[in-house]
């Protein structure tokens, strides 16, 4: 079952939600990248990393890559929104 929506939602969330073509389109190319075998190691370390700190299955804080390659917690909207725009 899908999570339930949050009441006050970001701007790109709001944006998705009014706007189901560009929503779609986002899936699709979502769909694409995720499939990308650099894609698959770094979400397959992430993951591992994630399983080994105990943060699996928890939700809370992600995983995010520092410029010197190290992982350290991060909130999921900060880490999720970085360099978006940036194409």
């Amino acid at each position: 079952m899908a999570p339930p929506k949050v009441a006050n939602p970001r701007a790109s969330a709001k944006f998705y939600r009014e706007n189901p073509d560009a929503r779609a389109k986002k899936a699709e190319t979502d769909t694409k990248v995720n499939a990308r075998p650099e894609q698959r190691a770094k979400r397959s370390e992430l993951t591992t990393a994630r399983r080994e700190r105990g943060l699996m299955g928890k939700g809370g804080p992600d995983l995010s890559h520092t410029k010197e390659g190290t992982l350290v917690r991060e909130n999921p909207s900060t880490n999720r929104a970085r360099n978006r725009g940036l194409k």
